[in-house]
């Protein structure tokens, strides 16, 4: 048995976007020495999954171990690799992802969701606008899904982020908003009419459009304050990936 690591994220023509994540993996440090790939879904020409499947499978590797460096569960992204990963027999949404031809077994990791690391990155991102936190609300923002079923993933994993953020900052409250279906302003609106100051975290992997134009649009004309920061770059994340990997290979060390 040859375990490696695969890490998938979504993907960007934003070479910075990229280089972010690059960034991340190359600081794992790992309980012992594994073959690792990074992939993404699309817009990186040469670095799709199927080239991380090969690259990892002409260096002998039996077990892949998935991470999918998505932000949630709810992600329609997550069913169609799982699916097309052979984790699953069939998607839950229709899909143009194609059947990958991977050889070794795959193990599925987890999505981001409500994990302790995370929550102490997001407060490490907007600590600075806090400066009355019996007065705060911080309100994470997330992508969100219109899909049955997946929208209730999402909204389980983005409330269970948002108290373990109130727990670890001691603001007042916390509270999420999606912006599909949109429920961000009128989230912000119900906590500014009760007098709390809200401070607005973005739940996303790195800045682009949506954190940039996006989400400051759907809160025009409210007060409210906003870094615009996200999960990336922060030292935290490699060590989400190394918790999941290690605890993967013990398992199967256990299973051999």
């Amino acid at each position: 048995m040859q375990p490696g690591v695969l890490i998938i994220s979504h993907g960007s023509r934003d070479r910075t976007w990229v280089s972010m994540v690059e960034e991340a993996v190359a600081e794992l440090s790992l309980a012992e020495e594994l073959p690792v790939a990074v992939s993404f879904l699309e817009l990186v020409e040469g670095r799709l999954i199927q080239d991380g499947i090969d690259e990892l499978e002409s260096q002998g590797v039996t077990d892949i171990i998935v991470i999918p460096l998505f932000v949630s569960s709810g992600s329609t992204h997550i069913d169609e690799i799982q699916y097309a990963l052979g984790v699953k027999a069939a998607p839950e949404l229709e899909t143009d992802l194609a059947p990958f031809a991977v050889q070794a077994r795959v193990h599925f990791g987890n999505p981001v969701d409500d994990d302790p690391d995370i929550a102490v990155m997001i407060w490490d991102k907007l600590r600075e606008l806090s400066h009355h936190p019996e007065r705060e609300v911080v309100l994470l923002v997330g992508h969100g899904s219109r899909h049955e079923g997946f929208r209730q993933r999402w909204e389980r994993g983005i409330a269970s982020l948002a108290e373990r953020v109130r727990q670890l900052s001691g603001v007042a409250a916390a509270d999420y908003g999606l912006l599909n279906p949109d429920s961000v302003r009128s989230r912000a609106e119900h906590w500014q009419e009760q007098g709390y100051e809200v401070l607005v975290a973005p739940l996303f992997l790195s800045e682009g459009y949506f954190t940039k134009v996006v989400v400051p649009k759907r809160l025009e004309g409210l007060d409210f304050a906003y870094s615009g920061r996200t999960l990336l770059p922060h030292p935290l994340l490699p060590h989400w990936i190394e918790e999941q990997v290690n605890r993967a290979v013990a398992l199967l060390r256990e299973r051999s």
